[in-house]
């Protein structure tokens, strides 16, 4: 899919939303001894997106040193498998001893074929990157009958339908939350959801409580840190990991309590102006996590 989130990223503003923000809940909810390291973790690719196009195979082979173990697609230019049709990725993917799990996609184009050749090689999940503000409630609730509709198609392949969250479906349209309009309306023997924890966060929101409401629905989620000082544009406010705002610990820790399966790395702006610097310092940071 050759959409641009640059431009779509770069939506301003923090504002109140159904959840009232809570704390993330009381030392209770964490027993102790029982923390472990996340010993497989993810990152989305978008995050190389400036040196990826041009050197797929070398960038990868790079994230594997850093110790990544998951990879989440996009699809660009080049399509969510960069060139090697998939199962190519796949093979390149088994040399380095990495797992294809997800990826975002166009969910309006070739839904069906994207399905049958994502199970093919093993992933996951096909997850929606994308709607954008709304004018109705309305549609949102048409959203949620269209991932009704691609879940089934990929549960007739073994797979998994997800829709990865930004800001705007945590703002409140109509009187209603059109997260919870998504969330209500979908089928969870068919829908999971992607939390961007960095998005909620942006829009105020309470991630602990989002993730105890909907327990099991939320199975993938986004690290990536918010900075202590943002500025209006969202877009930009995204940092090193352990560098921001958000305690990482705590919210992951809620996270695995309600049903979170993959933790996936992502970072939208590189303070130290280098993608390749930032996803090697982030993964350094998630070995230094016990949830």
């Amino acid at each position: 899919m050759q959409y641009n989130r640059r431009n779509f990223l770069k939506i301003t503003g923090a504002v109140g939303t159904g959840l009232a923000l809570n704390s993330l809940g009381s030392s209770s909810l964490f027993a102790a001894g029982t923390a472990k390291p996340i010993h497989e973790f993810g990152i989305q690719l978008y995050t190389l997106r400036d040196v990826i196009p041009g050197d797929p195979k070398g960038v990868l082979k790079q994230l594997a040193t850093f110790g990544y173990k998951q990879i989440e697609s996009y699809e660009g230019a080049q399509g969510m498998y960069w060139g090697m049709g998939h199962t190519g990725f796949k093979t390149y993917m088994d040399e380095l001893g990495m797992k294809i799990v997800s990826s975002h996609c166009d969910i309006t184009k070739d839904f069906e074929k994207k399905a049958a050749e994502a199970a093919e090689i093993g992933m996951k999940y096909l997850i929606c990157p994308w709607k954008g503000p709304q004018k109705s409630i309305d549609d949102f609730k048409r959203f949620a009958d269209e991932f009704n509709q691609k879940g089934e198609i990929c549960k007739k392949n073994g797979i998994r339908f997800a829709y990865h969250n930004h800001d705007y479906s945590f703002k409140q349209l109509d009187g209603q939350n059109p997260q919870e309009v998504m969330m209500n309306g979908t089928d969870p023997g068919l829908v999971d959801f992607e939390m961007d924890i960095y998005w909620v966060v942006a829009a105020g929101a309470d991630t602990a409580a989002w993730f105890k409401k909907y327990k099991n629905r939320f199975r993938l989620c986004h690290i990536k840190d918010r900075s202590k000082t943002p500025g209006a544009d969202n877009g930009k406010n995204s940092v090193d990991l352990g560098t921001g705002s958000i305690d990482w610990t705590r919210t992951l820790k809620a996270a695995k309590k309600n049903g979170m399966k993959y933790f996936i790395v992502e970072q939208e702006a590189y303070p130290n102006g280098s993608s390749l610097e930032a996803a090697k310092i982030n993964a350094a940071y998630m070995k230094t996590l016990n949830i």
